[in-house]
């Protein structure tokens, strides 16, 4: 099934023309309101370098669960 989204809010700019799996290959910094200063700081941190690191993170996909698992928003 095919599935459309727009990613104007969700991605900057430049990354909005792009494949989904191109996406999840660009840097974190491609997500809006992720600065080259975020992005350096979570290489420092967890090793995260692209979307697809940040959305694998073992850390970020717990919390993730947890705050899903409270249907808080």
């Amino acid at each position: 099934m095919p599935v459309t989204a727009d990613l104007g809010k969700l991605v900057d700019k430049a990354y909005q023309d792009k494949t989904l799996t191109e996406i999840v290959d660009a840097p974190v910094s491609a997500l809006s309101g992720v600065s080259d200063g975020d992005a350096k700081l979570l290489k420092e941190a967890f090793n995260i370098t692209t979307v697809g690191d940040l959305g694998r993170n073992p850390y970020f996909r717990t919390a993730n669960a947890l705050v899903a698992l409270t249907g808080a928003k």
